[in-house]
This record gives structure tokens, sequence and C-alpha cells, in this order.
């Protein structure tokens, strides 16, 4: 990851605001990269006032119904938009008092991909919640923002649901395609995991994925990583789950995505599983 990027969190009015704002603070302070809390508002056209406005359509009236509907619709935005904005300032007094420096906050309106897309946003890191885009609902799927914006963006995201906790120890689920190995490149390199012990875990057997596993182990250990290497035939998600679990793992980094069959993997890869059995924060590369 390169060092003038900053750390870009992405929040929402959920109960996963707060942890993602401390989490990014954690990644910020540790790189000593700046920080943006963006927060984007997803207007719904569809809602209106509460009156009932159905008898006043009528010859004349279809004019003053549309005024009626736009003063409302402008009282609304901009009272969305003070709450928002206080709720920004109180996530960025937050991170402030943690120790990270130059902390900006921005606001926008419209799908967060779309605004990401506008913004030709390019961070070094992003940080969302897992539940993103359904209503703070604290469930084990994955929110609508979520799924959303892992298909849009070609950055690392790391994706948390609980509150912080400074991880000691990471896992990475290690299967040698491209994207895993982008992840350990990048756990050996980044200073995010400096003095933390690295779990390099991997499905399978035989001569070639001990190979891989062999690359990926002297990667960490020639950075200075303290790394321990395990290799066990089986399902992957079940393994890594009961692995994580086993290893009391504070966080688990894995290659998420390829560009064939995109969707599909998203939605309904082993990838998508594991983060729904696992409660700790997921950092995840295409």
């Amino acid at each position: 990851m390169e060092s003038d990027k900053k750390i870009l969190a992405c929040v929402d009015q959920s109960a996963f605001a707060v942890h993602v704002a401390d989490y990014a603070a954690w990644a910020a302070r540790c790189v000593g990269a700046s920080l943006e809390l963006l927060h984007a508002i997803d207007h719904h056209p569809e809602r209106g006032p509460n009156d009932d406005l159905s008898g006043t359509i009528g010859l004349g009236t279809q004019e003053q119904l549309l005024d009626k509907l736009a003063a409302y619709e402008a009282v609304r935005i901009a009272a969305e938009r003070d709450q928002c904005r206080e709720f920004l300032n109180g996530l960025r007094e937050r991170a402030a008092s943690v120790g990270a420096s130059l902390v900006e906050v921005r606001q926008r309106h419209g799908r967060l991909e779309e605004v990401l897309a506008e913004l030709a946003c390019d961070p070094r890191l992003m940080v969302m919640g897992r539940g993103g885009g359904d209503n703070g609902t604290a469930t084990g799927r994955l929110g609508t923002n979520v799924k959303d914006v892992l298909i849009a963006v070609h950055v690392p995201v790391l994706i948390v649901s609980d509150a912080f906790k400074e991880p000691q120890r990471v896992m990475i689920a290690f299967d040698g395609r491209p994207a895993a190995k982008r992840a350990v490149d990048m756990v050996a390199a980044s200073p995010l995991f400096e003095g933390i012990a690295v779990h390099l875990f991997m499905c399978g057997e035989g001569q070639d994925a001990s190979n891989k596993l062999a690359w990926a182990e002297g990667i960490l250990r020639a950075a200075g990583r303290n790394t321990r290497a395990v290799l066990k035939p089986g399902d992957v998600a079940s393994n890594v789950v009961e692995a994580v679990k086993e290893q009391s793992i504070e966080m688990l980094v894995m290659g998420a995505f390829g560009h064939s069959a995109l969707r599909s993997l998203v939605f309904g890869s082993k990838t998508t599983e594991i983060i729904r059995a696992l409660g700790i924060p997921t950092l995840l590369l295409r």
C-alpha cells in the first residue's frame, strides 16, 4: 500500500459506524496516513410528507402540490444534512482522540458506490461495517453497500462488525491465487502488521500446495514477520473458521475475488460463507 494515500472510512448512521471509525483510526495511526470519514446519503424520492394530499389534486392544483412537495423535500434534506454533519463531527473527534491525525469528513448524496466512482476514490485502505446499507442491523449477512462496493472497487477493504480490539494475531487464508499472493505481499510490507503474529493457513495437499505455502511463508519471514504456516486438507470455509477459533485469531486477511463470474463469487462464494461465520475484522483483497 502506498504511503501517500489516505485511509477511507465509509460510515452511515448505523450500529457499525463507531466500530468503523475506531478501526480506521487505528489503521491511519499505524501507517501514518490521513483519515477521511465519508458518509453517502442515499435519498429515497418515494418518501413524501405524512399529509394526505390525495384530495388536493384537481384542476389548477398540480402546481401548488409540486411546490409543497419541493418545499418538504428541501426542509427534509437540510435537516438530514445537519444531522449527518453533527454525526460526522462526533466521529472525527473520536478518531482524533485515539491518535489519528489529519482527520477529514466528507458528506455526499447518492449511493455509496456511485459516490466513490464520482470522487475517483483510490485510497490506501477502505474500512466498512459488515451490515452497511441494511438499516444498521447487525446480522451475519453482508449489507447491500458492502456487496456493491466489493464489486466496484479495487483497493483493500477491511470489513468490521464489532467493537475495536487491536489485533495481536492475524491469519492469512492462503490459496495460491494472485489475490492471495497480494495479501501476503501486503502483510509483509505494511506497517499495519508490525509486531503482530501471522498465522498462514492453506487448505490443500500435495507437493504443489506445499510449494505455494513455502513461498508465502518465505516472503513473510524475510520481512521479519513472526509466522506459523499450516497446510490442511478439506473444506476451505469450515477449516478456516475452525482455525480462526482455535488460534484466537483477531483479524482475517484473504484474497477475495477474481475477475471472472465476479457477481456470483460475491453473493455465493466461500469468502462470503467465512465472513458470515466469523465476527472478526476481515481484510479482503481482489
